[in-house]
């Protein structure tokens, strides 16, 4: 992880820009908005668009020497942000939780990382519900609202765990073994991949896996999680870099030693499944 550097945006103004254009959006705090399909047959409503218009309209006014990849872009323009944007670029999910969101299912947030030589190095994600803005710069530790905040530490064992697992994306042997011999005690999923990220940070559940992510899936997340204590990794075991769009699949756990214990078992499982990412 890059050290924080002082010429970077600061998280606290990062923060409440980011909670200043959720607010606005009044929508935002209830859900129940009637969707449209995306060319992939995922969900985008209104909603999605309007917060992604206003953060790319702040963040480029307020730190104009960084490009911006949201969610909602065309492809083609993504890619080209990413290969070209010096020094820097911001990756923005607007909503991320869009099927919970048209559902009136309350789980769902809003995300910002500043992205730096392929590394997070700062990042905000904000939940309209709960009001809950969770927050980090690289080196200088994780928050919730204004508390710094750890993973949890304390738990040694992977039985005595909460994983939060997102099945739709598993195949093969790994899905058959979770479903028939979880190794965890308990499993939850809250179909939003930004607000699962901030609750593994905040010490709620302790194992994540997840099938595959996009870059605005996990770039703010990620950071958020290592600057708590917890660590992270692919199923093939690589970092989890945002230097391209290359969907990521994710294995994190609340501290290094609960990861070790996780990926060690999910390794011996998953044979016969396809190749991960």
């Amino acid at each position: 992880m890059i050290a924080l550097r002082q010429d970077l945006p600061e998280r606290r103004e990062l923060c409440e820009l980011v909670v200043s254009v959720a607010r606005e959006n009044k929508d935002l705090q209830t859900g129940g908005i009637a969707p449209e399909h995306k060319n992939d047959g995922s969900y985008v409503t209104i909603v999605d668009h309007n917060l992604q218009e206003s953060l790319l309209s702040k963040l480029t006014e307020r730190w104009p020497m960084y490009g911006a990849i949201g969610e909602e872009m065309d492809h083609a323009e993504q890619v080209r942000i990413c290969e070209s944007s010096e020094p820097g670029y911001w990756v923005i999910d607007p909503l991320d939780g869009t099927t919970n969101f048209t559902a009136g299912f309350l789980c769902f947030g809003v995300s910002v990382a500043l992205v730096i030589e392929g590394q997070p190095v700062l990042a905000v994600i904000y939940d309209p519900v709960r009001k809950e803005c969770f927050s980090a710069a690289a080196g200088n530790g994780a928050y919730l609202n204004n508390s710094l905040i750890r993973s949890d530490q304390c738990e040694s064992r992977i039985e005595d765990c909460i994983a939060n697992v997102d099945y739709k994306r598993l195949v093969g042997e790994l899905a058959v073994s979770l479903v028939r011999s979880p190794p965890y005690r308990s499993q939850r999923n809250l179909g939003s991949s930004v607000l699962e990220w901030c609750w593994l940070a905040a010490g709620r559940v302790q194992l994540y896996l997840h099938g595959g992510q996009k870059l605005w899936d996990f770039a703010a997340g990620y950071l958020i999680l290592v600057e708590a204590g917890g660590a992270a990794t692919s199923l093939s075991g690589m970092p989890l870099d945002c230097a391209s769009l290359r969907k990521r699949s994710v294995v994190a756990a609340s501290n290094p030693q609960l990861l070790s214990q996780w990926s060690s078992w999910i390794d011996l499982n998953r044979f016969g499944s396809e190749s991960p990412l």
